[in-house]
């Protein structure tokens, strides 16, 4: 027993990704008798997943799912490290850092699938047939509506980067968004904010510097902390998350941002040399098909490219329509996001802007 509780309180302060894996596992048995058993790793939420994998498993009852939750540069640095290794992670990797698994297939980690289903994904969400996207999530603004007068609600970058700067006093240490040290997501997504305009990205960066914005891991983090009024706005939350947050906390209202909307696709993959790959496949395929679209919209991730937006969503009626959205394309400018020196430059820069400006807000909780 001592030696378990010794190699138990070893693993936790090392890290262990074994330990990590077992405490993050979610088992769906079969639901016949187990012909097969597909490994999932991921960074979506299992609540979000959770709909999609039972829905599969009535048409595949034979197989069992294992669906490991990781946060995003947690899990790219697994499935980096098994692919040198070449030692799979899984049959399947799904995740919100899109730039992350590109750069895992550009590694040559990832196995090529065809079907009629992957013809379907738009150009914009398929890389060589190695990544596709799986869902169309805005980034969106989210905020407390008991504690942010109808008047003064942002709809706009720069709305936002002006509210924050007239009502500093009021706002200072009220607004969350992504520590993009910590996340792969947080990173991704601020990455794009300054390429659409340098200008408004500097603006609203100095802005959230000077009401000591306040920078968490994940979304779901900054959701609970809006509803719950210690923060009132949350900023570059994912939309899928932020909308299913709204259903259960009615005091929450979700901005699809008028100027511009970033527009992020879920990643999913297949590892190189994966076991149960033809799982992986099956289960990709259940994504992308028109059922699964369907599941995902109605059940999980709410938005897509061709409907309009989710009931008491304050946005266009329909966002592809309206031209301000910009898919974040699954392509080969996404491997410049993930260029070691432009990465720690961008980090650095926003790090200098925001933390050291702010360094007792900017905690990890």
């Amino acid at each position: 027993m001592i030696r378990a509780f010794l190699a138990i309180t070893i693993a936790v302060l090392i890290g262990s990704p074994a330990l990590a894996a077992e405490d993050n596992k979610t088992l769906f048995p079969a639901l016949q008798v187990e012909a097969g058993k597909l490994t999932i790793y991921s960074t979506t939420d299992l609540a979000a997943m959770k709909p999609l994998i039972e829905d599969f498993q009535k048409s595949s009852p034979d197989v069992s799912i294992d669906y490991i939750e990781y946060l995003t540069n947690e899990l790219n640095a697994l499935a980096s490290e098994a692919c040198r290794k070449e030692e799979p992670l899984g049959d399947l990797l799904l995740s919100s850092s899109v730039d992350q698994l590109l750069k895992l297939a550009n590694d040559g980690c990832a196995e090529a699938h065809t079907s009629p289903e992957t013809a379907r994904v738009a150009e914009w969400a398929n890389w060589r047939d190695e990544v596709f996207g799986f869902t169309y999530e805005p980034a969106v603004f989210v905020y407390n509506t008991r504690l942010v007068p109808p008047a003064e609600v942002p709809r706009t970058h720069v709305e936002l980067a002006d509210l924050l700067r007239e009502r500093l006093d009021y706002y200072r240490g009220r607004v969350g968004t992504y520590d993009i040290r910590l996340s792969g997501i947080g990173y991704l997504l601020a990455f794009n904010d300054a390429r659409q305009t340098t200008t408004v990205f500097g603006r609203l960066l100095e802005s959230m510097a000077r009401a000591s914005a306040v920078a968490r891991c994940c979304t779901g983090e900054i959701l609970e902390e809006v509803a719950k009024g210690n923060l009132y706005i949350g900023y570059n939350m994912l939309g899928s998350y932020a909308y299913e947050a709204a259903l259960r906390h009615p005091e929450l209202r979700v901005v699809v941002p008028r100027d511009y909307t970033l527009v992020l696709s879920r990643g999913a993959l297949i590892p190189k040399g994966a076991k149960e790959a033809d799982l992986g496949a099956r289960f990709l395929d259940y994504l992308l098909s028109e059922r699964g679209q369907s599941i995902a919209r109605t059940n999980a991730f709410y938005f897509s490219e061709t409907g309009g937006l989710p009931p008491d969503v304050d946005g266009p009626q329909n966002l592809k329509e309206s031209g301000i959205a910009q898919p974040i394309r699954i392509g080969p400018a996404l491997l410049a996001v993930q260029d070691r020196a432009q990465r720690q430059r961008f980090i650095e820069d926003w790090s200098q802007s925001l933390i050291e400006l702010n360094s007792p807000a900017w905690t990890r909780e």
